[in-house]
Order: structure tokens, then sequence, then C-alpha cells
């Protein structure tokens, strides 16, 4: 079964392991990639697949697909720091979501001018290795756009 993952923000992928933040670059939560934003103001973050929200926090949130797969989305490093400002959550906790869908609206620049870098990274948690691939690096993403494949 594979299973498509949309970019949630429009921008430039990088690898994990050059997202600043150790839980993320070793890999720690799990494969994916990590999306530098556009700064174009305040913009919706998507859903990258549909399932339901399984974790919901201003700064990050959890799909969980039917078939278990979860997806974490986390908008900027260190941005828990922030607590819920500047971010606004449009979704609910353990509501079912398709893929495409606003959860959480956000602004990078605002969270860059507030010393805090607005890398997003994308992870399939705790999945193994091997089981994500078209990881293109170095490419511009549209929000909705396709990201990566999970394989499971």
């Amino acid at each position: 079964m594979t299973l498509p993952v949309m970019a949630p923000v429009a921008g430039w992928t990088l690898p994990l392991t050059e997202v600043p933040d150790p839980v993320f670059s070793t890999g720690m939560l799990g494969p994916g990639l990590a999306i530098e934003p556009e700064r174009t103001g305040a913009r919706p973050v998507l859903a990258p697949l549909s399932g339901t929200i399984a974790k919901l926090h201003p700064h990050a949130f959890i799909i969980r697909a039917e078939s278990g797969t979860s997806i974490l989305v986390h908008l900027g490093i260190d941005t828990v720091r922030l607590d819920g400002s500047g971010f606004r959550i449009l979704g609910s906790h353990g509501v079912p979501v398709k893929a495409g869908e606003p959860i959480i609206v956000w602004d990078p620049d605002d969270v860059e001018a507030r010393g805090y870098s607005p890398i997003c990274p994308v992870v399939a948690l705790d999945a193994p290795t091997g089981t994500v691939s078209d990881l293109d690096t170095q490419s511009h993403v549209i929000a909705g756009g396709s990201l990566f494949t999970w394989i499971g």
C-alpha cells in the first residue's frame, strides 16, 4: 500500500538532517522532509493526508490515516515557546479531515521576527527506514502538492 503525503505549506524542501533541532535532524521521530516556507504572510497549513486529527497544538499537529500511519507537521523550531501566540487553530482534536483541509493559520514571517526558525518538519512518525520514498530535496513545493510517499 502506498500513501501520498502532501505539502502542508508552500516552500523549498530540505532533508531533515538540515533542521536545526536534533529531534528531527537525527531522524529520532521518523523519516520525512522539511520545508523552508515561503514568506508570504499568514497562510493556512493543510492536512498532508486524509485521516483523523490525533494531536493538535497551535505549533504542531498529527494526522493519523486509516492505515495507522501518522504524519507530524511541526510549524517552526521551538515554537512551542510562543505559547500559541501567532497561530490560529481551525481544526479540532479527534475530528476526521480530508487531505488539503486547513488545520492552522500561521505566519512564518512573524515566527522568524520573534527569533524562531520557521522550518517545517513533516515526519512519518515511527516509520521504519525505507518506508518513505520520493524524498526530493531542494525543490519547490506548493501547499497541497506532492511531498513524499509512505510505503507500507
